[in-house]
């Protein structure tokens, strides 16, 4: 049978409770109220010798849920942070996590932390040290997946916006954009914007036609004489034939195969 770990009493028979972390060995500080809004300073805790130390404590994290007695009634979820006798067991100091702010992490140290305690209805700041950043580092842990389960943080941990866009796309339906069966699209080439043809089995031959000589009918350019086409490309026979009457006309001279003449004119 679970019992509470503050109060000793007995849960009901269908309360889970798990251990969310756990360390053997925790150094506890009897500390000075904060100075400052900021938080606390661990550096003073262990001045002086540890003087300010007061105990040496296992540290647990225990999760109590309880199951709702009926089907629309809510579950009881509560973590406890316990300091107890490493030896014995027994219960030092119990802080509920009620709160973010009842676990503080020291401004100028990963490995404290101030938390608030309970007992005989009175309530008390503590400190505590880890001697392992890495037990510091799954402590920090521990309390963050409490804090989800208690609701202080949200759940889900997806990108911002994300669900409003996923909102936005359910609400907005999807365009098709895709031609249907039978429709084509023209492009005028006399600069025309492009549109969408109705099917040529709506249309007349005569349409058809006209419409065909329209995108296909290019204006001559200026001083053509109204030709409507290029002049044919020369032929290889005639290319051949210009270029026999470039060479014939053409003999260079030593200068141009990069002779110079000399002083002396030898290639005179």
């Amino acid at each position: 049978m679970n019992t509470d770990p503050l109060t000793g009493q007995q849960l009901p028979a269908s309360a889970i409770q798990r251990i969310l972390f756990i360390a053997p060995k925790v150094h506890v500080y009897q500390i000075p109220p904060a100075t400052s809004t900021k938080g606390y300073q661990a550096s003073s805790w262990t001045a002086n010798n540890n003087k300010m130390q007061i105990f040496t404590a296992r540290i647990r994290i225990v999760e109590t849920s309880i199951p709702p007695e009926r089907e629309d009634g809510d579950e009881k979820v509560s973590t406890m942070i316990l300091l107890e006798d490493s030896k014995t067991g027994d219960l030092f100091a119990a802080a509920p996590y009620t709160s973010e702010r009842a676990v503080e992490q020291a401004l100028d140290s990963s490995r404290f932390f101030a938390i608030t305690v309970v007992g005989e209805g009175r309530k008390a700041v503590l400190g505590m040290g880890f001697e392992e950043r890495s037990e510091a580092f799954d402590f920090s842990i521990a309390l963050q997946d409490a804090r989800k389960a208690l609701g202080f943080e949200p759940k889900s941990s997806g990108p911002p916006g994300a669900k409003a866009k996923s909102k936005k796309e359910t609400e907005e339906p999807k365009r098709d954009f895709s031609l249907k069966e039978g429709e084509t699209i023209s492009i005028n080439l006399g600069g025309l914007k492009g549109r969408r043809q109705r099917p040529d089995t709506e249309k007349s031959p005569g349409e058809q036609k006209s419409e065909q000589e329209a995108l296909f009918s290019i204006a001559p350019p200026p001083g053509s004489g109204g030709a409507s086409f290029l002049p044919p490309p020369p032929s290889a026979k005639s290319v051949k034939e210009e270029r026999r009457r470039s060479r014939q006309n053409f003999e260079p001279t030593p200068k141009d195969l990069g002779f110079d003449d000399g002083e002396f004119g030898e290639f005179q």
